[in-house]
């Protein structure tokens, strides 16, 4: 537009002058296909939590914490406090799919990185949210009823069960609005807000 040297700034905006060949590439001439990324498709940081990303991974962490503590209060034939890792280890170990549902929702979660990403990821962390509370479902609808000889057990439920079933349905709520809309995403750049187009 300008002979070298002729001028530093636009004569009109004020904006610093540069050699062309020292401009960054364009958002066309980036884009591989010629076509500019969409904003959903840009990818995020990897510490990125916005849009339920972060709640789920709060989630997870703590269904994970309450795996480990009690579950299950025996008073009779005897005293004593079962978690749910206890528990899997025993005679139920389908609650394994409780703390597997807990350590795959992380990694599922984590890894996607655009807002496309986490449109697809919907279902996947729903479906994985929704095993814990279909796990502690089952133990309330068939708790365990005697021991070895017959004898009927006597117990309480402790309150990281009752956490687990809320992390869970907290999980499910956030899973299916992972991403959030497509009608509140901010474009990152190619903005012209507050400058003179000419």
């Amino acid at each position: 537009m300008f002979e070298v040297g002729e001028h530093e700034d636009c004569p009109v905006c004020n904006m610093k002058l540069s050699a062309l060949e020292k401009l960054p590439l364009s958002m066309d001439a980036a884009a591989e296909d010629g076509v500019p990324t969409a904003p959903e498709a840009e990818l995020l940081p990897w510490t990125y939590m916005g849009r339920g990303k972060g709640i789920l991974v709060g989630v997870a962490l703590v269904g994970l914490g309450m795996f480990f503590l009690p579950w299950v209060h025996l008073t009779f034939p005897y005293m004593d406090d079962r978690s749910a890792f206890n528990m899997a280890s025993g005679r139920m170990g389908w609650l394994w799919a409780v703390a597997c549902a807990w350590m795959v929702l992380l990694p599922t979660v984590l890894s996607r990185r655009s807002i496309v990403q986490m449109w697809g990821a919907r279902v996947a962390a729903a479906f994985l949210a929704a095993i814990p509370a279909v796990a502690v479902a089952m133990l309330m609808m068939f708790p365990p009823r005697s021991v070895s000889g017959g004898i009927t057990i006597r117990f309480s439920y402790g309150w990281p069960i009752w956490v687990t079933l809320a992390a869970a349905v907290v999980g499910v709520v956030f899973a299916v609005r992972l991403g959030g809309t497509a009608t509140d995403i901010r474009v990152q750049r190619g903005s012209s807000q507050g400058q003179n187009l000419h």
